[in-house]
């Protein structure tokens, strides 16, 4: 008789660690469904196991997806130049919980040593894994421990349902977000590693601008910053001389790689030291899934996905510059004696009824037509990723028609509750 309490404890305790577990759905699993989906995106971690590392290889049709937590990326070095990758060696920002199996050993394991009756504030401790992840992100403030909004909890595989989105978009790869509540309005393929082209120059901006160098600093334009790889053209001559925030505006505003390498290669400790920062950067920021290796965008080595880039653009919209320099729609240098004119690679920022906190393009052949954006739409702080456009025009009719979807939905909105305050 007096071993029926212990026994019914470890069956509630295992009980409570079932139905804890149920809804911890791998994020790739859920990749494999169909339907569009709203959903609140995790914070990303700093660690994730082997195990739990998405399938990069899942279909292309769009599915109700929570963006789980993402992990510390590997460490890389770039293409152009003879570094080796084992060169960039990448400090890790945590060591990895325990899991939820060891906790629950450990629980049982008191139980058979220790009297039957169990404190109920003992059972929760299994599932905090997950919050203490959240925590540990610091690099991402609030926004990232703070509870989402609208909470929705890993759903099953099998509970999915449309969210009634009328259209599809063309993009082989889109992730849009509530910047705010992390409320995802649309997911198609969010995990899926690609190529992301010039959306680098994201991550290339935030690591010269935390290096604090003078602003107002000339730098030489030289040979070693003439593209190779692609032997894509340039308008900055080698010779030409300009101030590197001069230079981190054009890599931003016109993607001009020339530009991003030389502000690359006068990064303290050269360019080799430059990428190891990006990689750090990008491990700090929790996307597990992307790697740099060199920071142009020109090598298809780039490799990140939309869930990662989430991230990317809430960081790069954190800083002041980055947000005037990337959304300004022209800008006007003087090369020696000559004017030249560069106008921003995003038509949208010519566009008066958009309102874009931050922004970037991208494209080489591997990678598609490529374009992320923090937007305000219908008061609404949304960020945008699309990837793998298969014109350049695709990506823009993407975001039109979010925007249209988003700011109709806002009117109907408005419409209703006008409707249930006259009826009251």
């Amino acid at each position: 008789m007096k071993s029926r309490p212990k026994a019914f404890a470890q069956a509630w305790v295992f009980a409570a660690f079932l139905s804890s577990s149920i809804f911890a759905v791998p994020a790739y699993a859920q990749t494999r469904h169909s339907t569009p989906s709203k959903v609140a995106v995790s914070a990303p971690a700093s660690t994730q196991t082997a195990a739990a590392r998405p399938n990069n290889n899942s279909s292309s049709t769009p599915s109700k997806v929570a963006v789980q937590t993402p992990a510390a990326s590997a460490s890389d070095a770039r293409a152009n130049v003879p570094v080796l990758e084992a060169s960039l060696s990448l400090t890790p920002t945590s060591s990895a919980p325990t899991s939820n199996h060891d906790q629950l050993g450990a629980l049982v394991q008191s139980l058979q040593t220790t009297p039957s009756k169990v404190a109920v504030s003992t059972v929760p401790a299994i599932a905090t894994s997950t919050q203490t992840q959240r925590n540990s992100a610091a690099a991402l403030g609030t926004y990232l421990s703070s509870p989402a909004k609208t909470p929705v909890a890993a759903l099953d595989a099998h509970s999915i349902r449309s969210s009634g989105l009328p259209f599809d978009v063309e993009a082989s790869i889109a992730l849009i977000v509530d910047q705010d509540t992390r409320e995802v309005l649309y997911s198609k393929n969010p995990q899926n590693v690609v190529p992301i082209a010039s959306i680098t120059k994201l991550m290339t901006a935030m690591v010269v601008l935390d290096a604090k160098q003078p602003m107002g600093e000339m730098i030489t334009i030289t040979q070693a910053d003439v593209d190779t790889l692609k032997n894509s053209s340039s308008r900055l001559s080698v010779g030409a001389r300009l101030t590197r925030r001069e230079l981190l505006h054009l890599a931003l505003m016109s993607s001009e790689n020339r530009a991003a390498h030389a502000l690359a290669r006068r990064y303290p400790g050269g360019t080799t030291a430059f990428v190891r920062a990006m990689n750090n950067k990008a491990q700090a920021l929790g996307m597990s899934q992307t790697r740099y290796i060199e920071p142009t965008g020109l090598s298809s080595q780039n490799r990140s996905s939309a869930r990662d880039l989430v991230w990317l653009v809430k960081a790069a919209y954190d800083y002041d510059m980055i947000r005037q320099l990337s959304t300004s729609s022209g800008y006007q240098i003087s090369i020696g004696k000559r004017q030249v004119n560069y106008i921003n690679s995003n038509r949208l920022t010519h566009n008066a009824n958009w309102q874009i906190g931050v922004q970037k393009t991208g494209y080489i052949r591997e990678a598609g037509h490529c374009l992320v954006m923090q937007a305000t739409i219908s008061n609404r702080r949304l960020i945008m990723v699309f990837l793998d456009s298969s014109g350049s025009t695709g990506r823009i009719n993407d975001a039109e028609k979010m925007r249209n979807w988003v700011t109709a939905q806002a009117r109907q909105s408005t419409v209703a509750s006008r409707r249930n305050n006259s009826n009251l």
